[in-house]
């Protein structure tokens, strides 16, 4: 218990630090709210286009579809504001030797790496992804266990994109230039934004068995559209559980590939 305080009282002054440095340049903050809206607006409005030309995607109502993408974009708001700022920060720790000074310091580096800086701007977004969830929730409409389900799934959805994520970031102690991994990291996101009824089998399979950025949406998803389809999500669970571990073992071989400044 007084390990999870300690990590409690410093990502507490993660976020007060974040804030205090947002507030020196407050066009800056605002205009990540202000892109963050947009994207989010032009997100529902795809799918109201879409639905404008065909009744239905498979067994995919509008007003399921609509749900799916409320659920993937409060995920979305969650990485953005917890962990999208450090991994483009990563590249420059492992070429200046900065990563040093965070492997010194009396916590887990994986921690510190990639959930050290906060997008304050990202946060407050809250105001739009929280209503569209509740929302579109209430369209299908959601059942009363799902209500209360649905925090869980957000921060177990969370995780596993986390942990894809981290895993792929991880790659950049082997490489000279590691950004590019940035933009790859980003167009599997893109993938995980629709729904895996709408790719091909053998895509789907891919996305699902191989790399499961698919059921990062669709396993929670199914579940609360449907109690009996619970095999997605508990693919979720088990993927989750790996990738964590491989995680942790990708960061202990990765950071003996390191060469620090020191070196």
């Amino acid at each position: 218990m007084n390990r999870i305080r300690y990590y409690f009282r410093l990502y507490g002054g993660f976020v007060s630090t974040c804030f205090m440095e947002s507030m020196n340049f407050r066009i800056h903050f605002v205009l990540l709210m202000v892109m963050d809206f947009f994207f989010y607006g032009s997100a529902f409005l795809s799918i109201h286009i879409l639905y404008e030309q065909v009744p239905a995607i498979g067994a995919w109502r509008r007003e399921d579809l609509m749900f799916f993408m409320a659920f993937m974009l409060s995920i979305n708001q969650m990485v953005m504001t917890v962990s999208s700022e450090a991994y483009w920060r990563f590249p420059e720790l492992i070429k200046s030797g900065g990563l040093d000074y965070i492997l010194l310091k009396p916590a887990n580096g994986i921690f510190v790496t990639f959930f050290r800086h906060i997008r304050p701007g990202s946060m407050m977004n809250v105001v739009f992804t929280v209503p569209a969830l509740v929302y579109f929730g209430m369209q299908i409409p959601l059942p009363t266990w799902g209500w209360f389900l649905l925090p869980l799934l957000l921060v177990l959805s969370f995780l596993l994109q986390s942990s894809i994520d981290i895993l792929m970031a991880t790659a950049m102690f082997w490489m000279l230039e590691g950004t590019g991994m940035n933009f790859i990291r980003m167009e599997f996101q893109q993938l995980s934004r629709w729904p895996d009824a709408i790719y091909p089998e053998l895509f789907r399979r891919l996305f699902t068995l191989g790399l499961p950025v698919l059921l990062i949406g669709s396993g929670p998803v199914r579940l609360l559209l449907n109690p009996a389809d619970l095999w997605p999500f508990v693919e979720l669970l088990g993927y989750l559980v790996l990738f964590w571990g491989l995680v942790a073992l990708c960061w202990k071989q990765g950071l003996k590939a390191y060469e620090s400044a020191s070196s």
